[in-house]
């Protein structure tokens, strides 16, 4: 389903959430209070405006509440960061996810009104490391704190013609598994009776511990 986006301020997060939106068929406008970006994407985002978004009239004129998402990501200002989701909040934002550089900033744009706080450069640093630390956990995306969704290679020969049932994943690691991928075939509905093979990737849900321990069991 096609959804609407509004993206405030277009440096390289900014630029690569929009490029990212628009890859995917999303209506994009992208703003920035400067030229130079905004040219660089007047032919890839659905709309482009050079404006001042911590001016009220701009937002109001924008009818910033008929967005689904309002995505602030000027977080190198932390002044215009917060008002810009403050009075995105004001004049009816949906809902506003804002990027943050620093934990101080994430608390105060939380307080002011957004709905999720994103830290891009922390995020990444440890998306790096735990790939650099892992053999098995090819790829995952961070729910919260706690949860996460991981992609895990089965490379231990004693999970190998165990079906889900024998693994006892929930059990033991508090994960569910979502889908499994076999010889680049992808069965997004397994059943408690799939065997294991070599080499399969597991697609599973859970706590961030789980999946950590479920990588530190595939290294024995």
């Amino acid at each position: 389903m096609k959804k609407s986006f509004a993206v405030f301020g277009l440096g390289r997060f900014g630029q690569s959430v929009v490029r990212t939106l628009v890859d995917a068929h999303q209506d994009v406008l992208a703003v920035d209070i400067h030229e130079e970006p905004v040219n660089e994407l007047m032919e890839v985002a659905t709309q482009t405006l050079i404006a001042d978004t911590r001016d009220e009239a701009v937002l109001r004129e924008l009818n910033i509440d008929t967005f689904d998402y309002v995505i602030v990501g000027i977080g190198n200002n932390m002044e215009a960061s917060i008002l810009t989701t403050m009075l995105s909040k004001e004049q009816g934002a949906k809902k506003v996810i804002a990027k943050a550089e620093t934990s101080d900033q994430g608390r105060v744009l939380e307080r002011v009104g957004a709905d999720q706080v994103v830290f891009p450069e922390r995020d990444m640093g440890h998306s790096i490391v735990r790939k650099l630390l892992s053999n098995h956990i090819l790829n995952f995306i961070d729910l919260s704190d706690e949860y996460t969704l991981a992609a895990i290679e089965i490379t231990d020969p004693t999970f190998v013609d165990q079906n889900l049932i024998a693994l006892n994943l929930r059990e033991r690691f508090g994960l569910t598994v979502i889908a499994i991928k076999h010889h680049g075939q992808i069965n997004v509905s397994p059943e408690p009776t799939d065997m294991m093979a070599l080499h399969d990737v597991l697609t599973v849900v859970g706590p961030i511990k789980g999946v950590e321990g479920l990588d530190e069991a595939l290294k024995k």
